[in-house]
């Protein structure tokens, strides 16, 4: 079940060394450039209205990302000062309980 399951053996007649063909390479020509073939896709064009709500649109999510970062980062400010404030409050608690014994 564990013993590994090799592929039979090739029974190929063994490749020949064959001579190096020579490449010949193609003429160059001075002033050809690649033409790019034409698209049957239709050109996007932005009118000053479609960029103005593209503006808006990126302006919204900036807006919003920035809000919950925010948030985010608010919520951490209040954790640690509550664990702060219940930290002292335990220390002084002990404290006292050491002093009355």
């Amino acid at each position: 079940m564990f013993t590994p399951k090799y592929p039979p053996k090739d029974t190929a007649p063994p490749a020949t060394a064959a001579a190096p063909a020579t490449h010949t390479p193609a003429p160059v020509q001075p002033n050809s450039a690649p033409v790019a073939p034409a698209s049957n896709r239709p050109t996007v064009q932005l009118t000053p209205g479609s960029a103005l709500a593209l503006a808006a649109g990126g302006g919204a999510v900036v807006l919003v990302v920035g809000a919950v970062l925010v948030s985010m980062l608010l919520a951490v400010a209040i954790t640690a000062t509550s664990v702060a404030v219940v930290a002292v409050v335990l220390r002084s608690m002990v404290k006292d309980f050491n002093n009355h014994r």
